[in-house]
């Protein structure tokens, strides 16, 4: 019975579709009842018209060893545990964009991009610093996957080539890469975490 539930929800979402090419009519059950819906004629036959909402459908993980399943939920603890901070990073960086393109003037252009380091380095002092090695380098990913652009192409668009030099030099001596990038064929797990936390696109 619930197979056929599912097979009448999954036809009148279905019927969405054509419905866009067929006329829909309001249908009122009875003078009693208090829900309403609509109608579509498909092939002859009256269907309810039903808008829902998207459904993703995630396959269960099905894990080979104990050691994967507890590799695999490590890596989704970090995830979890470094997201904010590349949500942060994106946003910021974005605000900063929006706020250079308002104005010509270099001072001000300075500024801005002063206040935005200030407060990315507030941040890397009160948290980041206390990252693991790993929690490291998934934030890396996530920051480009957040906004299309390495860590090492931010730094060096906005504080210069030297900047970023520097900052690589002492990423490299943590064991990191900030011109590391995300691939989504190539973190597969990654991106599953992330799309069942309901984080879908990504900029490429």
């Amino acid at each position: 019975m619930k197979f056929i539930g599912f097979l009448l929800l999954f036809s009148c979402s279905l019927g969405v579709v054509k419905a866009q090419e067929r006329q829909a009519s309001p249908l009122v059950m009875g003078k009693n009842d208090t829900i309403k819906t609509y109608l579509t004629n498909i092939d002859g036959e009256l269907v309810p018209m039903i808008v829902t909402s998207e459904i993703r459908i995630v396959d269960v993980r099905i894990f080979k060893s104990r050691a994967d399943r507890d590799a695999y939920n490590r890596l989704r603890y970090n995830v979890y545990k470094v997201l904010p901070y590349a949500k942060f990073a994106a946003e910021r960086y974005e605000k900063l964009q929006r706020n250079l393109a308002t104005t010509a003037d270099k001072k001000r252009q300075k500024l801005m991009v002063d206040t935005c380091e200030t407060q990315i380095k507030d941040l890397f002092k009160r948290e980041i610093e206390n990252l693991t090695i790993s929690q490291g380098e998934v934030l890396i990913k996530l920051i480009d996957r957040q906004t299309g652009t390495t860590s090492f192409e931010m730094v060096k668009e906005l504080k210069g080539g030297l900047k970023a030099f520097m900052f690589q030099s002492v990423a490299r001596f943590f064991g990191h890469n900030l011109k590391e990038t995300y691939d989504p064929n190539e973190e597969r797990d990654i991106e599953a975490i992330l799309q069942q936390a309901g984080y879908y696109s990504y900029k490429n």
